[in-house]
Formats: structure tokens, sequence, C-alpha cells
């Protein structure tokens, strides 16, 4: 099996506590294989991480079937038993982070995946559902979730890299906790790394510096957290005068974002770069103005910005090793593209993701298709929902928006497409991935979407700001289309299907916190609520908004864009 390396904690505590777990040695053998732990019955209802149950019976007749081995038996007992038999992989509502994640790493390599095909062939069915309801009651829900488990156990040794036998065990929480709690366990007990880890983990260090952050976010909330900074500091420019700038200076200092030691009431130059770096990492305007916005983000409590870190630390723990590779990443709530070579960054340009409720999913592939001057075949929904009522108000529409009637979906839906050319809503070009969403990069017309801070706008596909470097960048190693032919291609009437000589990994994920190349943090806003519903299930009490920041409302006369 090609190995699919992850970042994962080497500390007992991980992402849940282990205090109340006891074991024993049926052998005096310290491996997993002979270590078995005792049920952990302090686990209930009210403060497991999953709202789902098994029934012990139903994991014994599932290895009873299956005919598993003594070995991998015990160890899917003592997975459960750490989780008091609570489901690892769905919440009533439908998967958890870790079903997604895992899941796409067995997709991704499923030719190697052995056994387990019907498996993900259930899991392949519910994927691209809206929404899920899931019951502990349901024996196809219990049967893919103790699979999905069973595949996890057979695959132990790409998920424990420390040595430590119990590791695999407290991958994925098992309760809520305090937040501050476990932050203060985590930030005491760094990740252990050894040769052999550095050689597999290769997202490490991101990691490791997300941690470092963790323990001064840490030491932050020991001492009091930080005051709101006023609003009449609102405004101010440089050059002014004013108490409330010293407390914006004092506000900055303690993350580090003003370096200096001043404080006097003076808004100097020192105090305009550094608002200027803070506005860049939390995804505003860089223009060194004091707005509304700028002090809401700066008063949001140190104990919301610590919760988003432990949140994307448990995300980061399912992130592929790619650190060699040659890769494009998309960070959703970011809203930015990155092409990195050998772990170094090449370059970046903005992008449009979906808007709340066509949420852009998160996953890993390889672009394997570049296609110039594409036809747009328009999904049903949008024919229904948002072509066909246009029609209606204007005749001329389909005309109008270079669209062709091409079949029937049915009676009333019909199928239809746009033609290549400058409406076209996949603009010049379009690259593909294979993945089980319909997921794609493409260009656009509507460039001017790209100058707004916040850019969740399409219906799930990813626009990009510079299609033509990209194309560029993904063709580099085909001597025949030179940057001319690329251009050519991609103002063409004709549609022109590339396959990319070397497919380039790409990563679709949704980081609200992480490290940048300048060792600094950022942080953006949750855009589609994964925070927030991870949150509740993570911590005993959570600092997290209540709802999503708004998007902006749609753009009636946007109608029909990917």
């Amino acid at each position: 099996m090609k190995k699919m390396y992850l970042i994962l904690i080497a500390t007992s505590v991980a992402f849940s506590s282990c205090d109340n777990f006891d074991s024993t040695n049926q052998t005096g053998d310290n491996s997993m294989s002979a270590n078995v732990i005792v049920r952990d019955y302090s686990i209930t209802a009210e403060n497991s991480y999953s709202d789902l149950f098994l029934d012990s019976t139903a994991v014994e007749n599932y290895i009873g079937t299956k005919n598993i081995n003594d070995t991998a038996a015990r160890k899917i007992r003592n997975f459960y038993a750490v989780r008091n038999y609570q489901f690892a992989w769905f919440t009533t509502e439908g998967f958890t982070e870790e079903g997604l994640s895992i899941y796409d790493l067995y997709n991704k390599n499923r030719d190697n995946v052995k056994n387990n095909e019907s498996t993900l062939q259930r899991i392949d069915s519910l994927i691209t559902q809206d929404s899920l309801q899931v019951s502990s009651t349901d024996s196809s829900y219990v049967q893919t979730e103790i699979a999905l488990t069973n595949t996890f156990i057979q695959h132990q040794d790409q998920f424990v890299h420390s040595g430590n036998p119990n590791q695999l065990y407290y991958i994925i929480p098992v309760k809520k906790m305090d937040p501050q709690h476990l932050a203060d366990s985590l930030s005491k007990n760094p990740i252990a790394q050894t040769a052999a880890d550095s050689a597999s983990m290769g997202s490490r260090k991101a990691y490791n510096l997300m941690q470092e952050q963790l323990q001064k976010y840490v030491s932050i909330l020991k001492n009091g957290g930080w005051q709101p900074v006023p609003a009449e500091v609102r405004s101010a420019k440089k050059g002014a005068s004013s108490p409330a700038i010293t407390l914006l200076k004092k506000r900055l200092q303690l993350t580090g974002d003003f370096i200096e030691s001043d404080t006097s009431q003076v808004f100097s130059d020192t105090l305009q770069a550094s608002i200027k770096d803070f506005q860049r990492r939390y995804g505003l305007k860089t223009d060194g103005l004091i707005t509304d916005t700028l002090i809401t983000v700066l008063n949001v409590p140190a104990e919301q910005r610590l919760q988003q870190i432990l949140l994307n630390l448990n995300r980061m723990q399912w992130l592929e090793n790619k650190q060699h590779e040659n890769i494009v990443v998309v960070n959703i709530p970011e809203y930015m593209l990155h092409v990195y070579e050998g772990g170094n960054k090449t370059f970046e340009m903005p992008v449009v993701v979906g808007k709340e409720g066509s949420n852009t999913v998160m996953f890993n592939s390889n672009i394997n298709q570049v296609v110039f001057s594409p036809y747009w075949n328009i999904p049903y929904s949008i024919v229904r929902d948002e072509i066909m009522p246009a029609m209606k108000k204007n005749s001329n529409y389909l005309n109008s928006k270079n669209m062709e009637i091409v079949g029937n979906n049915n009676e009333s839906v019909p199928k239809m497409r746009q033609l290549p050319g400058a409406q076209n809503s996949l603009g010049k070009v379009k690259f593909l991935f294979p993945n089980r969403y319909d997921i794609y990069l493409h260009d656009t017309p509507a460039k001017d979407l790209f100058q707004n801070d916040k850019r969740a706008f399409s219906h799930g596909c990813i626009r990009v700001a510079d299609a033509e470097k990209l194309a560029q960048y993904l063709l580099k190693d085909q001597p025949e289309w030179t940057p001319e032919k690329i251009k050519q291609a991609m103002n063409s009437k004709s549609e022109q299907q590339v396959e990319v000589k070397s497919p380039v990994a790409v990563s679709i994920t949704y980081l609200t916190a992480w490290v940048d190349e300048n060792g600094k943090i950022n942080f953006r806003e949750d855009i589609y609520g994964h925070d927030q519903q991870t949150a509740k299930r993570m911590f005993s009490t959570s600092a997290l908004a209540s709802t999503p920041s708004s998007q902006p409302a749609n753009d009636t006369s946007r109608l029909a864009q990917p």
C-alpha cells in the first residue's frame, strides 16, 4: 500500500484525556497487541465527542462474522473501550471531520486498501448526499462505522509513529474537555520527534510551529488574556495622539504583533506597519487604517483564539505528507491558492470558494487534466433553480448567455450547457482532478469578485484569479505547450483537453488557524461553521461564536455561476 503519512500527536494525552483510562496486561508483554484497556464508563451521552453509541455485541458480532484475528480484534475492542463504545466516524448529523478524512485517505489509495471496497462503496453512496440522519439502530451505519475502524486498525503503522503503544486509541477525541486544561496538557507534552518521524511526517514542522503558538496563548490566558481595544481609537491616523493608542499597542504587544517596548500615546510609523502585518495575517485589507472591522478582530477573546488553535491542531493530524512533492493547496477560509515545490512556496493567488450552502468540501487528489475553452455542462439544480426562472422572465435569456439545450433530464428540466467564449462561467480554462464531488478549479469572467476580502460566492467549484499562470505551471514539463500556445488555446472557440504529463497533487483544506512561512500565526473566519460544530463536541465550554460570519448576499445578476 502506498504510504499515507499523517501528523499525529505523540503524547498519551493527544486530543482526549487519558486520566480515566486504565489498562491490564494479560501476558506481561508491553506490545499494543497484548495491552487490554478497561472500558471507560465515565464517558456519557452528555460529555462524549460523538452522540452515537454502539452496542458492544455489535462489535463482537462484526469480529466473529469477519473472522478477525485475535490481535486485530483486541485492538478494535480497545479502540471502542477508550470511547465507551461511542462512534468515532459518525454523529447523528453525518460524518465527523475524522470520518471524512479517513475516507479521503483510503479513497485516494483505493486500489491498495485490500478487502475494504464494500466499505468504500457504502461511503461513496453517502458522501455526496446533502444531509444525513445517522442512527445507532441502523445496521448499515453500524457496520460502516466498525468497518472503518477495522480498516484504521489494519493500517495502524500509518498512524502511530511515536512508539507509544496506546497512541492509536487516542487519535480521535473521546469526550468534551475544558479547552484551557486540554491546551495546557498539550503545551506541556510537545511532540517527541525521532529521525524516523522526521522522515515520514512531512507536515510535522507546521504542527510544531502551531504547538509553539499554543504555548504562547496558554501563557496569555494564564495572565488574564487581553483587554478590549476601545472604540475611540477608531479612525486614528499616523501622528495622532490618544490614550486609546497606548491600549492598542499593549494589545498588539501581548501577541507579538508590536515588538517594540513603546507604549506612548503616539500613532507611530512602527505601529502602522504592525497594523498592516496584523491585517494581512487576519485576512483584512492591508491599509494600516484602524477600522471597526479591525477593532472587532482585535477584540476576539483570547479564549476563542486558543480554541481555534486547538481545533486546527486536531485537524492537522490528518494532513498528508507532501513536504517533498509539488502540490497545489487551496485553504478555503483563507480564499487563497498556494503552489509549493519541495516545501517552498512558488506562488499564490486569490480564489473564490463555495458560498454558504454550497460548501466546497475538503479532500486530496491530483490535477491530471487541463481543459482549454471549456463547455460548461450546467448542473441540474442550477438549471432548475436559476436558469429556468430567468428564462420565464426573458425569452432570449439562453441566447444572451451563449447557452444551449442538449437533452432532457426529465420532462420539465432540460440538460443545458454554455458554449466556450467570453461569457462562459468557467472562463477560458478549467483544471480537473478526480473526486466524488464534481469539484474543480477554473477561470472566471467575474474578475471583480477577487477584489473582495470575503470570497465565498460560487456553487462549490473554485475560481482562480490567474488561470493562465496556473496552466503554464501545470504544463511546464510539456515543452510543446508554450505560453503562446496556452494563450491561443484559452481564446479558442473549441474545447481542447490536455492530459497533465506529471499530475500535480492538490489539497483542498479548511484551516482557520496556521503558522505561515514567516513563523507568524494567521487566523481566519469560520465561514462554513466547521469550527463551531466541532467545538461543541470537543469542548465542555466554547468561546466560539454561535453563528458563522455572514457572507455577502447573493448577487441575483450573476445567475448560473459554478
